[in-house]
This record gives C-alpha cells, structure tokens and sequence, in this order.
C-alpha cells in the first residue's frame, strides 16, 4: 500500500532553535532527515509532506527556506511543506511574499493549541488567512479539542480557505474523553473547507500502555463525520515517538481500517493527500 505522510517534523538544532523542546527530554535533540528516512524504512511511506515545528520566530524565514531547499532536493521523499506564519501580525503578506514561488510551498500553519484563544478570533488573523487562497495556499490548523468552536467560527469567516484539521482536532485520548468532542467534529465535519489528518492520536495517548482499541473510537468517529474523502494519515513524526514509533502508528491505523475497501483505505492513506495539498 502506497502511503502519503501528511504530517512529518524536522528540527535541526545546531541550525535554529524551538524552545518548547527543552522541556521533554525524548524531544529535545535534533531530528534530521536521515531519521525520518531511518523511521520510515519498510513502511510503505513514498512521500510525505512537513509540517512546521514551532521554530522560534526569530528563525522562521531562514528554517522555512531550509526546509523548502530540502523538499527541493529530490533525494528524500519530502514532497511538500507547510511553512510557519504568524497570521496575528500585520507584516504577514509581506513575510509571504517571501517565500511564495517555491513549487514544494502548499500550506501555512500557525500553532494555535499553545495560544490564547482570542488569538485566531481577531480581525488581522482572519483576514491575513483569507488572503491565502490568492497565494495558492491551504491552512492547518492545530487546536485543542476544547478550542474546536474556534476553529469552527475560523473556517466559516474564511469559507474560501482550505483549511486541514491537525490531530483529529486533539482529542484527550488518554483520558478516554469523547464529549463534546464528538459533538464538536461532527460541527467542523458539516464545513465543506475543510480536511482531517488522522493523526496525532499516538502522542495523546497513554505511553506505557495504549493499545489500538484505546485509538479506536476517536479513528472511527473522525471518518465517520468526514467521510473517506476528506481525511488522510499523518505520523506525526518524531512527536509521536513520546508513544510509539511511526511504525506502530501505521500498523495500528490499518489494522483499525482493515475492514473498509482497498479504494477508501487509498483514500486514507494516500489520495487525499495527493489531491488536497496538490503534490506531484
């Protein structure tokens, strides 16, 4: 089965510097190409598609085109990339313009999940993400599963964005809490702007003694509520490995899906990928 991973990290941290790491030990080293290509060894993984890490804002421009260089280099299986912004500021074209024209440039994202709430609601934010389809451009968008009726309200206000659900919308996995988040996906789901990763759900999870039941409700109500169309897998690499290896993330989801047909199962894991963030 060919796989597309929606949703690999990269951080080198003898180049630039993501201060949220130091506070987790697994996380706190680089993690370079030659990992993931390590990680991704027998999976089925043909190309994959980086999402920013947070980099500190300092850096944001210079480890965007560093990881665009990379997605430019063909010697790896990075294919696209979702580059860091900070929509909240009034020099956010201008930051665009900088690094739009870049044929592996699909999407933006800004971590909102480590933000105020009001941060995404403001005038600015909305219309600087507004601006993204004129620049050929989608938007994942990453919340806590508490923040979802933001991210509802974001997606209405910008209904010619594309926009791509981060995590299954972050559910409290370990906690086994499924309301309202249920309530609230099947919201988001009714939005025809917008995508799901199922993703992330290894990093929410109990790390000494998950099993891919415990995942089983928060995989299954996501493509219940978005439909075989509109959702695709990411690994969520190397965040993951706080859990479980990317390997094990892979053989859980498909032994979840086993039971769909081959074609929805492509749909999950390669297709939608293809088409939403419009890789080669």
């Amino acid at each position: 089965m060919k796989i597309i991973d929606t949703h690999q990290h990269l951080w080198d941290m003898s180049l630039f510097t993501f201060s949220w790491c130091k506070d987790i030990p697994l996380l706190n080293r680089s993690f370079r190409m030659e990992d993931y290509i390590e990680a991704i060894r027998g999976v089925g993984i043909e190309k994959s598609v980086h999402v920013e890490a947070d980099v500190d804002e300092p850096y944001m421009l210079d480890e965007t085109r560093y990881i665009l260089d990379l997605a430019e280099a063909k010697d790896n299986p990075l294919t696209g990339v979702v580059a860091c912004g900070r929509p909240e500021k009034g020099g956010f074209r201008e930051y665009l313009d900088k690094i739009v024209g870049r044929p592996a440039l699909k999407g933006i994202r800004r971590v909102l999940h480590t933000q105020p709430d009001n941060l995404a609601q403001t005038e600015t934010f909305v219309e600087n993400i507004r601006v993204l389809p004129s620049y050929g451009l989608s938007f994942d968008i990453c919340v806590l599963a508490r923040q979802l009726p933001i991210a509802i309200d974001l997606a209405k206000r910008c209904p010619e964005v594309t926009f791509i659900l981060d995590h299954c919308g972050v559910p409290q996995v370990k906690e086994r809490i499924l309301d309202p988040w249920r309530q609230h996906i099947r919201a988001i789901a009714q939005l025809p702007n917008i995508s799901c990763k199922i993703s992330g759900l290894v990093a929410y999870a109990d790390p000494d003694k998950w099993m891919p039941d415990d995942l089983r409700p928060f995989v299954e109500h996501t493509i219940e509520c978005f439909g075989w169309d509109r959702v695709m897998f990411g690994s969520d690499w190397p965040v993951c490995n706080q859990s479980g290896t990317l390997k094990r993330w892979v053989e859980t989801l498909s032994f979840l899906t086993q039971h769909a047909s081959e074609a929805e199962r492509s749909k999950l894991f390669c297709d939608n990928a293809a088409r939403v963030y419009r890789l080669n």
